[in-house]
């Protein structure tokens, strides 16, 4: 089925949904790979430093770091995606998110750049089958002769994984408010 300007209804409605035009992504780099997020759901960037790391969590979750006191749990982006474990460079920071109302810090190898992007340069993710859930990634966007994965950063983390994380830093919130 199409549109009245001959564009595929699903990918219409996908596109207007994940990008508005002109839209603006931070893009950063994991494993060679380029991703990219809204800009709204950025809230800094901060150059890594060693995390504080809390025993039995998944093994993406690296930790967590105290940001002018609040406590932010750092999600390794490469574990989470199957990539390895990210080795801290010069160039790897922590871009911290507001991610289903709480802060959240994602680390990745290195922030490229901020694109704007438009509706009509950003495809539907493709449809891997149903064995590989890309319900996180909001859709391929071509910018600059090169493809970067955007990233629903509300959905990168599954619902019991957000859970994992809520409960760390209502504990670390909780042990600062008794120290």
């Amino acid at each position: 089925m199409t549109t009245a300007t001959g564009e595929p209804t699903e990918q219409r409605s996908i596109r207007t949904t994940y990008a508005r035009d002109d839209q603006q992504y931070l893009t950063f780099n994991l494993a060679d790979e380029y991703y990219g997020v809204d800009i709204l759901k950025v809230q800094e960037i901060k150059g890594y430093t060693t995390v504080t790391r809390i025993p039995n969590t998944p093994d993406f979750l690296k930790g967590v770091l105290n940001l002018r006191g609040t406590i932010v749990p750092i999600v390794d982006l490469r574990m989470k995606f199957g990539m390895g474990v990210t080795e801290p460079t010069s160039f790897t920071v922590v871009v911290v998110v507001n991610v289903r109302n709480r802060v959240m810090g994602f680390l990745v190898d290195a922030v490229s750049d901020v694109l704007d992007m438009n509706a009509k340069d950003i495809q539907a993710p493709p449809d891997m089958g149903t064995s590989v859930d890309v319900t996180f990634i909001a859709g391929i966007g071509n910018a600059q002769d090169r493809l970067v994965t955007l990233l629903d950063i509300d959905r990168v983390l599954t619902e019991e994984e957000v859970i994992v994380v809520e409960k760390i830093q209502d504990v670390e919130d909780q042990a600062e408010v008794h120290a």
